[in-house]
């Protein structure tokens, strides 16, 4: 159950994560409502990677998997820096981290499709 739990975010936080370039596109293109609809789609994916964070800490805690943890957060920070940068117009900074964010976001979901989760067991048990 958890582990489909795990997997359900993390797909659901790529999917919204891989629109986040479509609707910057679609601003750039000259339509400013695109502008509006990357905004929100920066508040869905900030929220989803806070999910993702809290299931990541449970998979930790009741599997003993601290990797799901660690690059969660480091996804957490990476999208809270890309979210402010986004709001000050710090494009030199923004678009890279954009690509950086996508591009671990993917990975996170191969990996997590391509290896299911153990428990792993402790050397006293």
């Amino acid at each position: 159950m958890l582990r489909s739990v795990w997997r359900a975010v993390v797909t659901a936080h790529v999917v919204a994560i891989l629109g986040q370039p479509v609707f910057a596109g679609v601003y750039l293109s000259g339509d400013f409502d695109g502008l509006g609809l990357h905004g929100t789609g920066a508040d869905v994916v900030t929220s989803l990677c806070l999910v993702q964070l809290v299931v990541a800490v449970v998979l930790w805690v009741r599997l003993r998997r601290s990797w799901p943890f660690l690059v969660t957060v480091g996804l957490t920070v990476a999208e809270s820096v890309q979210y402010l940068a986004g709001l000050s117009g710090a494009l030199w900074l923004h678009v890279p981290l954009g690509v950086f964010t996508v591009v671990a976001a993917v990975l996170l979901f191969v990996a997590v499709w391509a290896r299911p989760l153990a428990r792993r067991e402790t050397a006293d048990a």
